[in-house]
């Protein structure tokens, strides 16, 4: 199967959302966000980033109307692969995600700035080790 032109769209949804970037073509033949694109919920959630078959696949960020924001890798509109979540009271996580949860190894910084690295399982972070500055 070729790869082919991307149509550049500017389109509103029926519930509101508006959708300004990357269109094509789906296999089944139906016009699907694809490509770079930027996509707001009519509730003020903004996705910018890359699109495969109408998901959000590869790099982006995700802005939530809490403050909190997801950069990194996506994969069937989950959190998935490396990222920054950061948290709405400036708390952070950087590491590995799978399936919208931190998964693997990772940093997380705390609002006060304190620095714990060590392997997130989910809502599990056993053996975490916090970093000393001098």
């Amino acid at each position: 199967m070729s790869e082919e032109a991307l149509t550049k769209v500017s389109y509103i949804f029926p519930n509101g959302d508006k959708y300004e970037g990357g269109c094509g073509r789906s296999a089944s033949g139906a016009m699907v966000r694809k490509g770079v694109g930027k996509h707001t919920s009519a509730n003020g959630i903004i996705y910018t980033g890359v699109w495969q078959e109408d998901k959000m696949c590869g790099r982006g960020t995700l802005q939530h109307l809490s403050g909190a924001r997801y950069e990194g890798e996506f994969n069937d509109n989950m959190y998935h692969g490396t990222g920054t979540y950061t948290f709405p009271d400036g708390s952070s996580y950087k590491g590995h995600f799978c399936h919208n949860r931190l998964e693997g190894k990772g940093v997380y910084t705390d609002s006060q700035g304190r620095v714990w690295m060590g392997d997130f399982h989910g809502k599990a972070a056993l053996g975490l080790k916090m970093q000393h500055t001098s």
